[in-house]
C-alpha cells in the first residue's frame, strides 16, 4: 500500500470525505435561510443586513466543524473504521467508483476518503491566491508613496475626531492606485490616487475620507480575514462565495451610511463616487476601497434614502435624480432607439429628408438616394421606405424585420457610446465602421494611452501614447479577413478618428516642446521612473519668493502640486517625483515679494 493510499484510508479521511459531501446541503440550507432573511428585513437597515450576512458566513464552518465532529469515530468506533490489514487484492478493492457487483453504497463509502487529498488541494491553491492579494497589499504600503500634504493630514485628524475615533491612521499618496484603499489594522493606512485630492472638491474628498475611515473603525480588515478563511476552506461551494459577495455589499452600504449621516450630502457622495468609477482600473480591488461592490446599486441607494433635511425641496431633488437616473439607465437598452441626430428638426428639413441623410445614410446605395430624391409625394416617399426595408428583410413573411431592428440598435449604440465634443455618436468614425459593419470581434481600448513601439526609421524606441482603439473584424463581406481598423483620439476630447497611419498616435508627437526663449526656466531631468524638476532661483538673490509646480498627464489629469516657500540667497529649487511611465506636461511658477510672477511650461516624457 502507498503513501497516497495509506492517507486516505483514516478515520480522518473518511470523516472529511462525509462532511465535505453533508456541507453540500447544510450550505444551501444556511444560504436559503439568509435569503428569506434578507427578503422579509428589506433593504432599509445596511447594518442588519450586514449582520445576517456575517452570521450566514460564521454559521457556515461552524456547520463544517460539527459535522467533522460528529463524523469522527470515539473510542468505541475504531475497531468498527478501522482497516483490515492486508493488502488490497484488487484496483475494485480501493479505487473510486471501481466496477464490480459490490453494493452502491459501499462503493460510495469507500470513495469519499478521496475526497480529502482533492479539498486540500483545492485549499492549497485558494491559500497561495490569498497569500499573493496579501503581499500585493504590503507592496503597495511601501512602494509608489508619498506624505499626503500637510493641510489634508490636519482634516484626517479632524474627521477623525468626528467620527470619536482615536487610533492614528496614515494618510499618503500613491501613484499604484487610481482608488482610494484602507488596508492595515494594528497600523492602519489609507492610500488617496495621486492628484485625487487635488481632482475632487473638498467635501467629496472628505466623503471618501470618511468612508475608509468607518472601515477601520467597525474593523472591517478583520472580518475580510475572516471571510478570505471560510473562502479558503468551503472554497467548493457557490454558497459561500454568494453569501461572501453580500458580506462585502453590505458592508460597502454600512459605511456609506457614515458618511451620509456624518455629512447628510447622499448626492454630492454619489457624484465622488461616479468620477472615482470614471478614473478606475478594470482589475480587481486589492483591500477595501471606496468603490467596492456595484457601484449603481450603491448610487443609487444614496439617492434613493433619506438624507438630513436642509431644504424642503431635498425629498423632491432627489426623486427628480432618481427619475432621471433611471430613464438614463432605460435609454441603454430600449428597442426602439432614439433619432441619429437632434430631435428637433430644423425648418427646412422633413422627416424625410432626416430619414436619407442620417438614418440610412451608411446603407443606401446611390442608385437608391437618387431615386428616393426624384420622389414626388409623401405617399410615394413612404412606399419606397417600406420596400427598403423589405428587400434587406432576412425573414420575409414574420412580423419582424430583424435587419432594421438591428440598423436602429446600431445607432441608438452610437449615439450612446461613441459621441463627443458635441458630435453625435453616429457621425464619428467610429460610429460610422459600428453601424455599417456591427460590432467588431475584438476591441483593445486605451483610454489612457499606451506603449508604441517606434519604427526604426524613426529611431525606435518604445514612446507613449494618446489614447487608441483597435477594432479586429474576423471578416467583412467584400473586403476580407482579420481587418483591423485603429481609431486615435488626439485632442484627448473623446473624439476618435480613423487613422490608416500607426504613428499617428505617437504621444510625442502632440508634446509641445519647451520653449528656448527668455521664459525657458523650467527644467526636467527624466529618469527611468522618475523625473527630477527644477526652476533657478540665483536671481531673486535674498528675496523670498513663492514656488509652485503642477504636473499633469496628457489627458489633463492632475498627477502632482507643490507649493513652497523658499527663503533667499537659494541657487535652486528641486523636487523629484517618481511618475509612472507616461508622457506629461511641467508647470512652473516662482512669485517675488513684489508680486511678479515668472512661469514656465515643458513638456516630457518618462520611460
Amino acid at each position: 500500500m502507498t503513501i497516497l493510499e495509506a492517507s486516505v484510508h483514516t478515520p480522518l479521511a473518511l470523516a472529511l470525505g462525509w462532511s465535505l459531501v453533508h456541507f453540500l446541503w447544510e450550505g444551501a440550507l444556511i444560504a436559503l435561510a439568509l435569503a428569506v432573511l434578507l427578503f422579509v428585513c428589506g433593504p432599509a437597515s445596511a447594518r442588519l443586513r450586514y449582520a445576517l450576512c456575517c452570521l450566514a458566513m460564521v454559521a457556515m464552518p461552524l456547520a463544517f466543524g460539527i459535522t467533522l465532529a460528529l463524523a469522527l469515530p470515539g473510542p468505541h468506533d475504531a475497531a468498527v473504521l478501522a482497516l483490515p490489514d492486508r493488502p488490497p487484492q484488487s484496483p475494485g478493492d480501493w479505487l473510486p467508483f471501481a466496477g464490480g457487483t459490490r453494493p452502491l453504497a459501499e462503493q460510495f463509502r469507500e470513495a469519499l476518503p478521496w475526497l480529502a487529498p482533492f479539498w486540500m488541494a483545492g485549499m492549497l491553491v485558494v491559500s497561495i491566491g490569498g497569500l499573493g492579494g496579501w503581499m500585493a497589499v504590503e507592496r503597495l504600503r511601501r512602494t509608489g508613496v508619498c506624505q499626503a500634504p500637510a493641510e489634508w493630514r490636519e482634516r484626517l485628524g479632524r474627521l477623525r475626531g468626528r467620527l470619536h475615533f482615536a487610533k492614528h491612521v496614515v494618510l499618503l499618496e500613491s501613484c499604484l492606485i487610481d482608488v482610494p484603499v484602507a488596508i492595515g489594522f494594528l497600523r492602519p493606512t489609507i492610500l488617496m490616487p495621486v492628484g485625487i485630492l487635488m481632482g475632487l472638491s473638498t467635501s467629496q474628498v472628505e466623503s471618501i475620507l470618511i468612508h475608509e475611515l468607518a472601515h477601520i473603525r467597525r474593523r472591517d480588515y478583520l472580518v475580510n480575514v475572516l471571510q478570505k478563511f471560510v473562502e479558503c476552506v468551503l472554497f467548493y461551494h457557490p454558497a459561500v462565495w454568494w453569501v461572501s459577495g453580500l458580506v462585502r455589499a453590505e458592508r460597502e452600504n454600512c459605511c456609506d451610511d457614515v458618511v451620509v449621516e456624518l455629512n447628510g450630502d447622499a448626492r454630492g457622495y454619489a457624484a465622488a463616487l461616479a468620477t472615482l468609477e470614471k478614473n478606475r482600473w478594470p482589475a480587481g480591488d486589492p483591500a477595501l476601497a471606496a468603490t467596492g461592490g456595484s457601484l449603481m446599486q450603491r448610487i443609487h441607494r444614496l439617492i434613493r434614502q433619506p438624507e438630513r433635511p436642509r431644504t424642503a425641496a431635498a425629498p423632491i431633488l432627489a426623486a427628480g435624480l432618481l427619475v432621471v437616473s433611471l430613464a438614463v439607465a432605460l435609454g441603454g437598452w430600449q428597442a426602439q432607439p432614439q433619432q441619429p441626430a437632434a430631435t428637433t428638426l430644423q425648418a427646412n428639413e422633413t422627416p424625410y429628408h432626416k430619414w436619407v441623410t442620417e438614418d440610412v445614410a451608411y446603407i443606401i446605395t446611390d442608385a437608391e438616394r437618387k431615386a428616393f430624391k426624384d420622389l414626388q409625394t409623401d405617399e410615394e416617399r413612404e412606399m419606397f421606405i417600406e420596400q427598403f426595408w423589405l428587400r434587406r428583410d432576412p425573414t420575409p413573411g414574420t412580423p419582424e424585420n430583424e435587419f432594421k431592428e438591428e440598423h436602429y440598435r446600431r445607432i441608438a449604440y452610437a449615439n450612446q457610446h461613441f459621441a463627443a465634443n458635441k458630435i453625435a455618436g453616429w457621425k464619428t468614425d467610429r460610429g460610422r465602421i459600428y453601424i455599417t459593419y456591427g460590432p467588431p470581434d475584438e476591441i483593445e481600448s486605451h483610454p489612457s494611452g499606451g506603449s508604441y513601439e517606434r519604427p526604426a526609421a524613426e529611431g525606435g524606441g518604445t514612446t507613449s501614447t494618446v489614447p487608441f482603439e483597435q477594432w479586429r473584424y474576423r471578416y467583412i463581406e467584400g473586403i476580407g479577413t482579420n481587418i483591423i481598423i485603429e481609431f486615435v483620439d488626439p485632442t484627448m476630447t473623446g473624439e476618435y478618428r480613423m487613422t490608416l497611419d500607426p504613428n499617428e498616435k505617437d504621444a510625442v508627437k502632440y508634446v509641445s516642446p519647451p520653449s528656448p526663449s527668455a521664459k525657458g526656466f523650467a527644467k526636467v531631468q527624466v529618469l527611468r521612473g522618475a523625473a527630477v524638476l527644477s526652476v533657478p532661483l540665483a536671481a531673486y538673490g535674498n528675496q523670498t519668493v513663492v514656488v509652485s509646480f503642477r504636473i499633469t498627464s496628457m489627458t489633463g489629469r492632475p498627477v502632482a502640486k507643490f507649493a513652497d516657500t523658499v527663503h533667499g540667497p537659494a541657487p535652486a529649487y528641486t523636487r523629484f517625483l517618481a511618475l509612472p511611465a507616461g508622457v506629461y506636461r511641467f508647470a512652473a511658477s516662482v512669485t517675488d515679494t513684489s508680486g511678479a510672477e515668472n512661469d514656465d511650461e515643458v513638456g516630457f516624457e518618462v520611460k
